[in-house]
């Protein structure tokens, strides 16, 4: 089969690999679209992503495919089911797992990470990790499922309530996902700061009540002619230091920031206790989609989330390294893979 395997940084290579070997409990999976990530893009950089990363893996976390194959003991799925996959397996045994905190397992198995993983035409996955999709829903939506469960454990911990204001920094993918959610979470209003114009017309076309340029325009003051006094929940998104920053900066108080984008290993950010303390402001972190890819398969299965607005396009495997290793084109939008292309 083909597949894109990671060698070290500025180091992946697409080749003829032999069909991954399918276990009792394991389902074979014709990967039909697998998302580019920014932590694939960290991993090609040599950085650490969510997790280290080996020589010699496929790469590739959100993806979705058909079973063409099922395990000995495997009774909950079939041949020919429509399914995305949740690529982080813990071990259910560890400390962390036995007090429910599980996506910090000691003995994470990570598809596209710490194993192969979807950027290949086959992938062999066990079958608990495994979700059907909606007749009704694409291939490409089946792999933003992933993506969605992080964002989903994100605006968890953002605490909103209805009534709440919350704004949102960046216009990527991820920063559009939060956009929506904080809508369906109840907030009243939802700020965007993007620089980019067309990331600010799609916020608009998502739900955003206000879409900010940030270097052409005052945010504070945007934000107060909104009608916002106080925004709740401040998410950054572009995992940029002066960003988080910024995000700490225009926390109301007693609100909380969520530094939710994946900044470099060594990034730094200058912070002024005195302003944490005056405003009582809470900097959150969330780590990986502990126990939310059910709850976000049935939001894109129901429909009551758009996934397909930020994909700029689909490409081959033999596109992935250029689009790795180009920001130009990566600004674009997010792209997804199809092996069969």
């Amino acid at each position: 089969m083909k597949s894109a395997v990671f060698y070290g940084k500025h180091d992946l290579r697409i080749e003829e690999r032999a069909l991954p070997t399918v276990g009792e409990q394991d389902v074979l999976i014709r990967v039909m679209a697998c998302g580019i990530c920014g932590t694939d893009v960290h991993i090609y950089e040599g950085d650490k992503g969510a997790a280290d990363c080996n020589p010699n893996t496929v790469l590739g976390h959100e993806f979705s495919g058909v079973i063409e194959q099922i395990g000995a003991k495997v009774d909950s799925l079939k041949i020919g089911d429509r399914v995305c996959v949740d690529p982080n397996n813990m071990c259910g045994e560890c400390d962390y797992c036995r007090e429910g905190i599980g996506h910090f397992c000691e003995k994470m198995i990570g598809y596209g990470t710490t194993t192969d993983g979807g950027f290949a035409q086959y992938a062999a996955v066990p079958a608990k990790q495994v979700y059907r999709l909606a007749d009704t829903v694409t291939f490409g939506q089946g792999a933003m499922a992933e993506p969605l469960a992080c964002c989903l454990h994100g605006i968890d911990l953002c605490e909103i309530r209805p009534g709440a204001a919350a704004a949102v920094i960046g216009g990527g993918m991820i920063g559009l996902l939060m956009v929506q959610l904080a809508k369906l979470y109840g907030a009243h209003k939802v700020v965007l700061i993007e620089p980019v114009a067309g990331k600010r017309e799609m916020g608009k076309q998502l739900g955003a009540d206000v879409c900010v340029d940030p270097f052409k325009e005052d945010v504070k003051a945007a934000i107060a002619n909104a009608g916002i006094k106080r925004l709740d929940a401040v998410i950054e998104c572009a995992g940029i230091p002066a960003c988080i920053e910024q995000a700490i900066d225009l926390a109301g108080k007693r609100s909380v920031v969520m530094m939710f984008g994946l900044t470099k290993p060594d990034a730094t950010v200058a912070l002024k206790p005195f302003e944490i303390f005056q405003k009582e402001v809470v900097l959150k972190a969330s780590f990986i989609n502990p126990y939310t890819h059910n709850r976000a398969v049935s939001l894109i299965n129901s429909g009551r989330i758009n996934v397909d607005a930020m994909v700029h396009d689909t490409c081959s495997l033999e596109a992935l390294p250029e689009i790795l290793s180009s920001a130009e084109m990566r600004a674009k939008g997010k792209y997804m893979i199809n092996p069969w292309l």
